[in-house]
């Protein structure tokens, strides 16, 4: 009896292309990594309710998700597990894009020029945020190299 990974797979469809085998452990680490991060976003959400919390989480998401692809795809040889548990599973159950247009609606039915904003300041925050942590990283590497020579 085999027990390799490719014995325990599940099909899924794979962008535009017919359904493949996508590994058991691999959904695993996304499960798990999705478990823990939407845990993390409860638990924001309990100390501080409300739009405030879902723009911060999500700002702090992309700062995470920058630093991480700078991290795995620049400096390290990660793990083939690292990118699915954090980057899919920790991270993407830490944002929340749900939230942000809910929120956004119901900011709309009282303040609608505020919600346009709340929903054009929170995209372009998040995108200055993955910049910020990808170019922090790389100074960091440059810094730490420079020490090391």
């Amino acid at each position: 009896m085999a027990s390799s990974a490719e014995t325990r797979t599940v099909s899924a469809p794979a962008r535009g292309k017919p359904a493949s085998a996508v590994p058991l452990d691999l959904l695993a680490a996304v499960a798990a990594g999705g478990a823990l991060g939407s845990v993390l976003r409860y638990g924001a959400g309990l100390i501080w309710p409300g739009p405030t919390s879902t723009f911060l989480v999500n700002v702090l998401g992309c700062l995470a998700i920058g630093v991480l692809m700078c991290v795995i795809t620049e400096l390290i040889t990660p793990h083939r597990m690292l990118r699915p548990f954090l980057g899919v599973g920790v991270l993407g159950g830490f944002t929340t894009f749900s939230t942000y247009v809910t929120d956004a609606l119901r900011l709309a039915v009282t303040a609608p020029l505020a919600a346009l904003g709340y929903l054009l300041g929170t995209v372009l925050c998040c995108l200055i945020a993955v910049f910020v942590g990808v170019a922090a990283t790389r100074a960091l590497a440059r810094g730490v190299r420079r020490e090391a020579s």
